[in-house]
């Protein structure tokens, strides 16, 4: 089980390696593992929520908490360099009918796993895909 000052310090040390400069906070609201608030330029964590995903997902994955974390941050990231590449993501998401969010939605999903995929270190990149697999099992249920 990692606390919330393990993966804060992991998050904090691939920012710094990928020099990105994003903020990185705290929050037990959110009902997600971790999300990318494009707004505020900030990765916000759920330690509770990163565990119970790692229990969900990792006895397939069979990869370190520490590395099951970083896979989840490389997704994140991903939303990131998806924001920076396609700004009119979010003028579309403010103004956009319902049927146009909603096809976005899954793009912007599918481009977030694939941007992210580019900055995974080669000895992750078995288990990033597995995770994406899974997590689309996921999203079914």
């Amino acid at each position: 089980m990692l606390y919330m000052w393990d993966i804060e310090k992991i998050i904090t040390k691939i920012l710094k390696e990928l020099k990105l400069k994003i903020n990185v906070e705290f929050s037990n609201k959110i009902t997600a593992p971790m999300s990318y608030n494009v707004s505020t330029n900030t990765i916000k964590f759920n330690y509770i929520q990163i565990n119970g995903y790692n229990a969900k997902i990792n006895f397939k994955v069979k990869e370190s908490d520490e590395n099951f974390t970083k896979i989840i941050l490389y997704h994140q990231l991903g939303y990131y360099l998806e924001f920076r590449k396609n700004p009119r993501v979010l003028k579309t998401l403010y103004y956009g009918k319902e049927e146009e969010k909603k096809q976005l939605l899954a793009e912007v999903e599918e481009n977030a796993w694939e941007h992210g995929r580019t900055l995974v270190p080669v000895h992750l990149l078995k288990a990033y895909d597995q995770v994406r697999e899974l997590d689309k099992l996921l999203l079914k249920l």
